[in-house]
């Protein structure tokens, strides 16, 4: 089985951390194509630190990031979480603990 059809098979795909990187315009694609055989019937859960409306400064082809965003835009229920970032306040918190030893 190729690697589009494993990803576009299960009922819940989760894609931590998008934008950490370009896609290449191959990626780009691929992810658009996963997105389409997932858009019947299929939920996509995606993380990042990016704002949609910057996922083209990450996707190499303009024209696939337009499509991407169109799709994640029409059908998306996007929940913007603010605050301080976990991590950070996990890693004082062991700081802490380790100065007062």
């Amino acid at each position: 089985m190729r690697y589009r059809e494993k990803l576009a098979k299960p009922d819940v795909l989760i894609l931590d951390d998008v934008g950490m990187r370009k896609l290449t315009a191959t990626e780009a694609q691929d992810l658009c194509e996963i997105l389409e055989e997932r858009s019947f019937g299929k939920s996509t859960v995606f993380t990042t630190q990016l704002p949609l409306e910057h996922w083209a400064e990450v996707i190499a082809d303009p024209v696939i990031a337009d499509a991407i965003r169109d799709r994640l835009q029409h059908t998306a229920l996007i929940l913007t979480i603010t605050g301080e970032s976990y991590r950070g306040v996990k890693a004082r918190k062991l700081a802490a603990r380790s100065k007062d030893r």
